[in-house]
């Protein structure tokens, strides 16, 4: 089973992307540098906007989440898993964790990367106010 959700956010000049475990989307509009783990502003939607489909599959320890972030010519791929204390309730914000903590800003937990190990050139990107981000969050559950 399959469920795919599509947010669109965009950049900001504050952006660093340098926090070592998470990684954020949010919705606010502005952004302080001290934010470090924030890669897009403006989203469209948080974590209490995606469909329960979605919510109900990522719940489960066997999910695998994938996030591929595309900005420009650039995408990077991010990997990690559900679980099922994720609770999908915060309206303004999406949290990708490489640890396994859960609160309901959390998208995924055991991912492959944090805002420090993306691209640096992807990063520059971002720092764009004009620069369109598009989130593509797929959700999958392996059929046994």
């Amino acid at each position: 089973m399959i469920e795919k959700v599509i947010v669109l956010a965009r950049g900001h000049e504050n952006i660093l992307a340098e926090h070592r475990t998470t990684l954020e989307i949010t919705k606010d509009e502005e952004l302080s540098p001290r934010g470090d783990c924030i890669v897009g502003v403006a989203a469209d939607k948080a974590l209490a906007d995606f469909p329960e489909r979605f919510k109900r599959l990522a719940r489960n320890s066997n999910a695998v989440i994938t996030l591929v972030l595309k900005a420009g010519d650039r995408e990077v791929t991010i990997h990690g898993r559900g679980h099922e204390k994720l609770s999908f309730t915060d309206a303004r914000d999406i949290v990708v964790r490489k640890s396994t903590f859960t609160c309901g800003r959390t998208l995924m937990v055991g991912a492959s990367h944090s805002a420090r190990e993306l691209p640096r050139d992807f990063v520059a990107l971002l720092r764009s106010p004009e620069q369109k981000l598009i989130a593509e969050i797929t959700v999958e559950v392996p059929e046994h």
